[in-house]
C-alpha cells in the first residue's frame, strides 16, 4: 500500500481488513480513506481498482467479483489454488477488460533486471537448465497455510510459486510438461490431508530442465536460501539471496571459472509490482494481454502436485 501510494498516481479511498491494527496501519498511511466492512461494500464504491491481500483460498473469488464489478485487481500471490482458478480469473479479467496484476515480486528485483536481458538476448547461449531453491527456516504463522482447501499446497504454492514464474517469465514462457515431485511433510512422504513442508520437482519448459527445491523449517543454517541460476552454453548467471536475507540479493554473470558482478547493494524492490501496477492502472486501466501468462506458472503447480 504504502508502495502504491508512493507513486502519486493513485489514492487510497477505502480499506477493508478484519484486524483493527491493519486499519489503523493503513488508516495512518491513508487518513482520508473510507473504512469498510466488505468487499461488496467497497464494490458499491464504483472504484478505479481493489487490492486483494486475503488468505489465498479467497483469491480468486474475490478477483472476479471486482473485475465483473468493473474494477481493475492487483493480488496477492496465488490468484487461484489452481490453473482452473486463475483462468477463471485472467477470464474475467478480459471479460470487463480491466487490468489483472499479481505480486510476483522477484520479477522487479535488480538482479533479474541484469540476468533476463542475458539470457533473453542469447548471451549466455542455449540455455538448457535452471535451478531455483528457496528454502525458509520459518514456516507461516497463521493456520490456513496448513489446510490445502485454503491454500492449495504447502510450500510450493506459497515459495515455489515465485521461482517457477521468475524461470518461466525470463524464458519467455515456453510450454512445460513431464513434470515429477517428491513432496514431505516433517522429513516422510506426504499422507492425505497435508501439506509439503519440503519439495523437490524437476520439469522441462520448453527444452530447458528446471529443477526446483524448496521447504518451510528447513535446519539450512540460516533464515532463507533463495536462489534461481540459468545455466547456458556460452555462460551461466544467478540470483542469490546474500546472508540469509529474504531481501538483499546479488547477480552474477559466469564464464568458465570467472564471476562477475551484475548487482549489488541495496535495492528496494518489495513494492515494484504494486508500485508498477498503480502506474500502470492510471495510464491505462484496460486489460494486459501479459497477464494471460499468469496461468501458465499454476500449470506447472498443478503437475508438481498431480492434478
Amino acid at each position: 500500500m504504502a508502495g502504491m501510494l508512493a507513486t502519486g498516481a493513485i489514492e487510497a479511498a477505502a480499506v477493508c481488513d478484519p484486524s483493527p491494527d491493519g486499519i489503523a496501519e493503513a488508516r495512518a498511511l491513508a487518513p482520508d480513506a473510507a473504512v469498510v466492512s466488505s468487499l461488496d461494500e467497497m464494490l458499491a464504491l464504483e472504484l478505479d481498482g481493489v487490492v486483494i491481500a486475503t488468505p489465498s483460498a479467497l483469491h480468486a473469488e474475490q478477483a472476479i467479483r471486482a473485475l465483473d464489478a468493473g474494477a481493475a485487481v492487483f493480488c496477492q500471490k496465488p490468484v487461484g489454488r489452481t490453473a482452473a482458478e486463475v483462468a477463471a480469473v485472467i477470464a474475467a479479467a478480459r471479460r470487463s477488460d480491466r487490468r489483472l496484476g499479481v505480486d510476483l515480486s522477484y520479477r522487479h528485483t535488480a538482479g533479474m533486471a541484469a540476468i533476463a536481458p542475458l539470457v533473453q538476448g542469447g548471451a549466455l547461449g542455449r540455455v538448457f537448465a535452471v535451478d531455483l531453491t528457496f528454502h525458509n527456516a520459518y514456516g507461516p504463522d497463521k493456520p490456513w497455510f496448513y489446510d490445502a482447501a485454503q491454500s492449495g499446497g504447502g510450500c510450493v504454492i506459497d515459495l515455489g510459486v515465485h521461482l517457477v514464474d521468475l524461470a518461466l517469465w525470463t524464458l519467455g514462457f515456453p510450454p512445460a510438461d513431464g513434470a515429477h515431485a517428491a513432496l514431505r511433510a516433517g522429513g516422510a512422504p506426504l499422507a492425505p490431508g497435508q501439506v509439503e513442508d519440503y519439495a523437490t520437482a524437476a520439469f522441462r519448459a520448453g527444452d530447458v530442465d528446471v529443477r526446483l527445491a524448496c521447504s518451510w523449517r528447513l535446519h539450512a543454517g540460516q533464515e532463507a536460501v533463495i536462489e534461481a541460476a540459468f545455466y547456458g552454453t556460452n555462460g551461466g548467471a544467478a540470483l542469490r539471496n546474500v546472508g540469509g536475507s529474504f531481501y538483499d540479493f546479488t547477480a552474477h554473470r559466469f564464464d568458465g571459472t570467472g564471476t562477475t558482478v551484475l548487482a549489488d547493494g541495496p535495492d528496494e524492490w518489495g513494492a515494484r509490482a504494486a508500485a508498477e501496477w498503480a502506474t500502470s492502472l492510471a495510464a491505462d486501466p484496460r486489460y494486459d494481454a501479459a497477464a494471460d501468462d499468469y496461468v501458465r506458472s499454476a500449470q506447472v503447480l498443478d503437475l508438481i502436485y498431480g492434478r
